[in-house]
């Protein structure tokens, strides 16, 4: 009876708790109502269609298992991991931005703090959701993963500091719909320490493949954060583009000034890192390293990343001096395409090369590429991520206010 009455009272606090958080009341009709231009339109259709796909892609998975996807034994990572981490690297560079006003004190930042830490919530939610159908048994993983902890494996690290800079984002979100600052920067410092502590280490995971040449060392930690903080930017941009539909009041047109001017840093020193990465690969000849940067080279995803990701973008900023911030709108739109491809090369550029465990000549053909192409079930897997993603997104901004509170 006395365990029965704690858990009551235990409930009766979180429900009371959960009552003060400020929030809309909404309801399917709210949902649905939404101005019906033809641009809302066709989001809203690509939505719908995107969580069909979700849905008919986990179906395929759970009745296949690894099978459905395209991946091999010397192909092991798919689409699936590229897309979950286009999603988290999403997610941090969404809290490095909103950590810019309610952590650091930047007052012209301040606009977009909610919005974006919302959408780092959001977007690191829809990577979980990807990567659930991913590593085969994700409840097996919640419960081991507390059981036996693996301290000394880099992917145990990345999903344990993942569950908990999740919280501290939840927590800092809280306490910024309820005007609590002092909370939310102290829970926001510590969100974004250990965020950038999963993402380094996200990309300490790849460092780590010692028999990947072309992707083991210290490049890729520090490579990690530099690019969460362009994307982002480019988030914030199309954020902000879609919410006020490119009329930009001056306090947000000025703070949107402020994050070009930091992205054409960003991207100077972006380019400047991936050009010096491909030249001390290609240098000295290694075997599995300078073939393969050649190779890569060669690939026209690589040079996708680099006009999408880098160059136009960085040519719009340069251009307008950081002022053509509608002419960034399109150009973050353009860049994010960039960054997706800037993930699916990682993955797949890592595995290019195969593993040769026995002499050539004497025991197998000689070595080509190791090809891969993504089955329909990842496609339709990876789309239903970005569906949750705008759905999860659009939900919030009818449940909250996340535009700034002028009286405050």
């Amino acid at each position: 009876m006395a365990e029965a009455v704690t858990n009551e009272g235990i409930v009766a606090k979180v429900k009371a708790f959960l009552a003060t958080i400020p929030h809309n009341k909404i309801t399917l009709r709210d949902l649905l109502n939404y101005p019906k231009t033809p641009v809302n339109n066709f989001i809203a259709l690509l939505t719908v269609l995107f969580l069909a796909f979700f849905v008919i892609g986990v179906g395929n998975y759970l009745i296949h298992g690894h099978e459905a996807y395209g991946v091999t034994r010397e192909h092991p990572w798919g689409l699936l991991i590229a897309v979950y981490i286009f999603f988290v690297v999403s997610s941090t560079g969404l809290c490095i931005v909103g950590s810019l006003g309610d952590v650091f004190g930047f007052k012209d930042f301040e606009v977009i703090s909610k919005r974006a830490i919302f959408g780092s919530i959001v977007t690191i939610l829809s990577g979980f959701a990807v990567i659930a159908f991913e590593i085969g048994h994700p409840i097996r993983m919640l419960i081991w993963n507390v059981l036996t902890p693996g301290l000394r494996s880099a992917i145990w690290w990345m999903g344990t500091l993942y569950g908990l800079y999740l919280t501290f984002m939840i927590i800092e979100f809280v306490f910024l719909l309820k005007h609590d600052m002092r909370r939310a920067k102290i829970f926001g410092l510590i969100g974004l320490l250990v965020g950038l502590a999963a993402h380094s280490n996200l990309g300490g995971v790849f460092g780590f493949l010692n028999t990947r040449l072309i992707s083991q060392g210290v490049f890729y930690p520090t490579y990690f954060i530099l690019t969460a903080f362009i994307t982002g930017i480019y988030l914030a941009f199309i954020m902000m583009g879609f919410r006020y539909r490119l009329n930009f009041p001056e306090n947000i047109r000025k703070m949107l000034v402020g994050l070009a001017k930091i992205q054409g840093l960003l991207l100077a020193i972006l380019m400047f890192f991936e050009t010096w990465k491909m030249m001390t690969a290609i240098y000295g000849g290694v075997p599995g390293r300078s073939d393969v940067a050649e190779h890569i080279l060669t690939t026209w995803p690589f040079w996708a990343e680099v006009l999408f990701g880098m160059l136009i973008p960085f040519l719009i900023i340069l251009k307008s001096k950081g002022q053509n911030v509608t002419g960034m709108f399109w150009g973050s739109l353009i860049g994010m395409v960039g960054i997706f491809f800037m993930r699916y090369d990682l993955v797949h550029d890592t595995q290019l090369k195969p593993l040769q465990m026995m002499e050539t000549r004497v025991y197998q053909l000689p070595p080509e590429w190791v090809h891969y192409t993504p089955s329909v079930t990842e496609i339709m897997i990876s789309l239903g991520g970005l569906g949750i993603c705008i759905l999860l997104y659009y939900i919030g901004t009818k449940l909250f206010n996340l535009d700034a509170d002028t009286e405050h």
